[in-house]
Order: C-alpha cells, then structure tokens, then sequence
C-alpha cells in the first residue's frame, strides 16, 4: 500500500502557490523562444493510425534557487510539435512532488507567449485502489493534474522543490474542527466535514505519518514532461446514419459502444434523454428481477440525461485496456473537479477529454480515464471509462474508494471559480439517474469500506453522503471549495427529480 504523509493535509486540486521565482513574462511577450531546441522525436508515442500523440521530454537541471540551495529542474524555452494538454509525470507513483511546477507556452495561432501558469501537482488522489491489479501495474506513474493552455507550438517549464507544510490537525484533534465556510473552501486543512454531517465518521488521524515540517524535499525521480495533442475527433457527424456510424468501428470501438445497446444503436454518438415514464420504463428492463415490489411500483429514478458516447467525443479505443472492469451496486458518486483551468469552450470539451484519456493511459498507465462520467461548463455529460453508462464500471477516481461508486469531474478548476448552473444542474440530473438505477437517494447517507488512503484505512466502513466530494474520502481540497458548496443544490435537487 502507499505510503501517505501528513503533507497531504495541504493537498490541493487546485493549489494558489508561492511567486514565481524570476518575473513572469506577459501575455504580450511575442518574443521567440530563444534558444530554441528541437522536440525529440524518440519522446513521441503514436502510432500513425491514432490521432493524437504524445511528447515525453526529460526535465533537466537549471539553476539553484538562491535562498535555499535547491536545484530547479525544467526546460528552457523550445519549439516542440503542436499539443493542447500538459502534465508532468515521474517514475514512482508513491512519491509526492512538494514544489511548485510552472509553465509557459507560446500560441500556434498567434505566437504570443502565455504567462507562467502553475500545474496542480497533487494527483494521486485520483487513481486505482491500492492493491489492485490496475494500481499494481509496472506502467504506472505519478503525476501532476493535467493543464489545458489550447493549440500551443513552444513550452518552459520550472520545477522547483519547496518545504514541507507545517502538519495541521485533523478533524477530532485539537484545533481541527472545521466548519462554516472555511470547511468548504481551499485553504487550511485539506479536508473537512462541514458539508457531511454531523454523524459522519471522523478521519483516522492516527493513520498519517508525520514527517519534518520545513524540511526541503527532493524532487521525484524521473521527472517527464508531457506533451498531449488530443489529436482530430475520428466520429461521424451528428447528422449521420447509423449505418454510416457503424461501418467504420474497429473492434475495440464495436465493444465500447455494445456495453450501452441497451440504450442506443451500436456506434452511436448521444445517449438520448427519456422522460420520466420511459426512464421507469427502461429502469424495470434493465433491473426488474433485482428490484423489490415496492421499487417496481413507485421507483424513485430521474429522468435518463443525453450523454455524448465515448464516440461521440472520439475516443480511440486502441489506447485502453480490451477488458472492462466493473464493480458492484453504485451507492455512492464522487463529485471531482479536473483541475485543469477554465479557459477552454464548451466546443473543446470533447478536446479536452481525449487529452485526459490521452494522458491517463499513456502517461500515467491506467487501463483507461478515470472518471465515470465528465461535465463540461455547458452542462453536456460525456461517457468517461468503458463498460457502459448504465452500469457498474470500476473507475479510477476517488483513491480507496472505487469501489461500489461513480465517479462524476466537472471539467475545470472550482478552488476559487465558481461552477456553472448548467454544470451542477448537470450533476443533479446525472445522479438522480445513475443512482437511481441502484435504489440511491440523493440526499441519504451510505456505508462505504475503504480501500485505504490518507483518511481512512483500509477496511474501514465509513458513512458518508450518497453524493460526496473528493475530499470527504481522500485528505484533498478537490473538488475545490466553490463546487464543494453546491453539492448540497445538486443533493436536493437530484432528489427532486427523482420525486422524492
């Protein structure tokens, strides 16, 4: 099992860190980049037919910070081949990167150059459980979060390693209760409670460890950075015909789309909405055997939403793993926040999401995105990993708590931005639904057995809200403190679509 510290206090998805270590350039700064280097074209993955690629460059040292001594690994300014997504990976996906990573880019459309942007870098909390076969794998690595920064030909980055934070007290130690509007914002204690409860299980605090505050870390090993051009959507128009859809699936692209036959012809690109009667309707065939009398005669379900297929949005099926993994019955969704900015449009939310794919399979080695399903700023759902948006897919999502639970991102950063409507509308609507296909109500509570992590040990049966945020299973600020605030709407309003 991973080793978690006491550092993950101040986890955060979307972290407001120290100034920068030289003045940042502005975004009028239309200078090339001087010297420029040629990206390596040994650190490019593709093949020719998958759109898309990715850059995997080594970071190098710099410099020396002054005040400490530290070294700064990065890259100066240099030309690469175009790419719209970024992160930063390293070797062992145990190991926490404490420092700050920021990065420049230059605009292929303009040749302006970006300001410094920072990198959310603490990501581990999104990912397989411990011990299992996905968390295992030789190919996986730590990361930062992904940052979206759009058609992009040149990159600096700067990688400096910082202190450790001074440990802060969980809850039910002294001087660790937190409530009001502190308990849902960004700062202080990464994690609260003030939106679960008052019955709510408290943390383990004696699960962490406690390492030397102040002391200067070093830096993981490995250190890549990663460049991702989502590549062109390979989907047909909305307009098109089923059997233009479906003449051109692989085999891979046939068994993704076959997990949701049940809801839409094969090679399909939307999910389409029902009403309410048609959903009850579609709930007793799917689930009629395994329900009661009493759901048979009045299911509390909403109303099915349109969900853009992984079709739809153009994924490659050739990245993922063949097999889908599921998990039992869904009892709970974890609410995230992708932390990866808020300066795309909603015309580029299916970019983006090939870009996590992308990045989650490559670059970090899982056996597909994480997420269950993706909200963009526009309230669109999208289909996140393979198996079928009815059913029990396993993600890799919440760390410790994939199991028996959805896994819901709101693409964006939600520290200090607040959320949309029509996204935590969309929330409201996918859960009344989802959970409503296992008997959930929205606005109850649930028994979930940890699979270990930095709050709760493994085998520990916590009750937590049916809809939670990251943070109420993992020591996280995610999904930042603006969207942490209206999981309480959502709660409410999926229990009013669902007629309770």
């Amino acid at each position: 099992m991973r080793g978690f510290v006491a550092s993950s206090i101040g986890v955060t998805c979307a972290a407001a860190l120290a100034l920068p270590l030289v003045p940042p350039a502005t975004a009028a700064d239309t200078r090339p980049a001087a010297p420029a280097e040629a990206a390596p074209r040994a650190g490019t993955t593709a093949r020719p037919d998958v759109p898309g690629s990715t850059q995997s460059l080594p970071l190098r040292p710099l410099t020396r910070d002054r005040a400490t001594g530290a070294a700064v690994l990065g890259l100066a300014p240099r030309t690469v081949r175009q790419f719209s997504l970024l992160g930063v990976v390293w070797d062992d996906p145990a190991a926490h990167l404490h420092g700050r990573v920021q990065v420049r880019t230059r605009s292929a459309a303009t040749g302006t150059w970006s300001g410094w942007q920072d990198v959310e870098t603490h990501y581990s909390d999104h990912a397989a459980d411990p011990g299992t076969a996905e968390a295992a794998s030789d190919a996986v690595r730590g990361a930062t979060a992904p940052l979206w920064v759009g058609e992009s030909d040149a990159v600096e980055i700067r990688v400096q390693p910082e202190p450790q934070p001074e440990p802060e007290p969980q809850s039910g130690e002294p001087g660790g209760s937190v409530s009001g509007d502190a308990a849902a914002g960004d700062a202080g204690a990464g994690h609260s409670h003030g939106d679960a409860g008052p019955d709510s299980d408290p943390p383990d605090a004696q699960d962490a460890q406690t390492p030397q505050a102040g002391a200067l870390t070093e830096l993981p090993s490995g250190l890549r950075l990663e460049l991702i051009d989502p590549g062109e959507t390979a989907a047909a128009p909305a307009g098109a015909t089923d059997a233009s859809r479906t003449g051109a699936l692989t085999a891979e692209a046939t068994a993704a789309s076959a997990a949701n036959a049940a809801l839409a012809p094969l090679g399909a690109t939307e999910i389409p909405a029902l009403t309410g009667e048609q959903t009850r309707q579609e709930l007793l065939a799917l689930r009629g055997t395994e329900l009661t009398e009493q759901q048979r005669a009045k299911p509390y379900i909403g109303p099915r939403p349109a969900i853009v297929t992984r079709r739809g949005w153009g994924a490659n099926e050739s990245l993922r793993e063949k097999q889908f993994v599921y998990t039992g019955k869904v009892k709970a969704a974890f609410v995230h926040h992708t932390a990866s900015g808020n300066t795309y449009s909603c015309s580029q939310a299916p970019s983006l999401i090939r870009g996590f794919y992308r990045y989650h399979v490559r670059s970090l080695g899982w056996r597909d995105i994480g997420y269950n399903f993706l909200v963009d700023k526009c309230g669109r759902i999208y289909e996140g990993r393979a198996g079928g948006v009815a059913k029990p897919v396993k993600g890799a999502h919440t760390f410790g708590f994939n199991t028996n639970t959805t896994g819901i991102a709101v693409i964006g950063s939600y520290g200090s931005k607040k959320p949309s409507s029509s996204a935590v509308k969309a929330v409201a609507r996918l859960t009344a639904w989802k959970l409503g296909l296992h008997g959930m109500n929205p606005r109850g509570k649930t028994y979930l057995t940890s699979g270990g992590g930095n709050l709760y040990r493994k085998g520990k049966k916590v009750r937590l809200n049916v809809i939670s945020g990251h943070r109420d299973g993992f020591n996280t600020t995610c999904p930042g403190g603006k969207l942490y605030r209206k999981l309480g709407t959502a709660r409410s309003t999926a229990a009013r679509y669902q007629g309770r």
